[in-house]
């Protein structure tokens, strides 16, 4: 069974940082490429940033880039996402997903875990 579990979401203030992890379990993790996607309400689920879990190759929202990190633990099967400079904007909910493909349209997902909420606000 495959499971992406995510954790580190909370309240910041603008300007502050989180370290959002995903623990990932139930996949051979060098086949997939893993990341992270966000969904405000109201708002279409976006694509934030991934990681080629056996190349190691990074892809960023032009949103975020410069502000945003994503690595990836391959003892603890772990996807990270370390967010700097946070803005009200970067409010949302976001998943950890999985894809076996080669893009990052949220309809090419395979698998989602089941999200955790991140505030920005003063």
């Amino acid at each position: 069974q495959v499971q992406l579990v995510e954790s580190g979401g909370g309240l910041v203030q603008p300007g502050g940082s989180l370290r959002l992890s995903c623990a990932a379990s139930g996949l051979s993790l060098a086949n997939y490429l893993i990341g992270w996607f966000r969904q405000s309400p109201g708002k279409e689920r976006e694509f934030v940033s991934g990681i080629s879990w056996s190349g190691g190759t990074t892809l960023y929202a032009d949103s975020v880039s410069g502000r945003f990190t994503t690595s990836r633990d391959n003892a603890k099967s772990t996807v990270y996402l370390q967010m700097n400079s946070l803005k009200p904007e970067d409010t949302a909910l976001y998943y950890c997903a999985a894809t076996y493909g080669s893009n990052w349209n949220a309809q090419s997902i395979d698998y989602w875990g089941q999200g955790t909420q991140v505030n920005v606000s003063s």
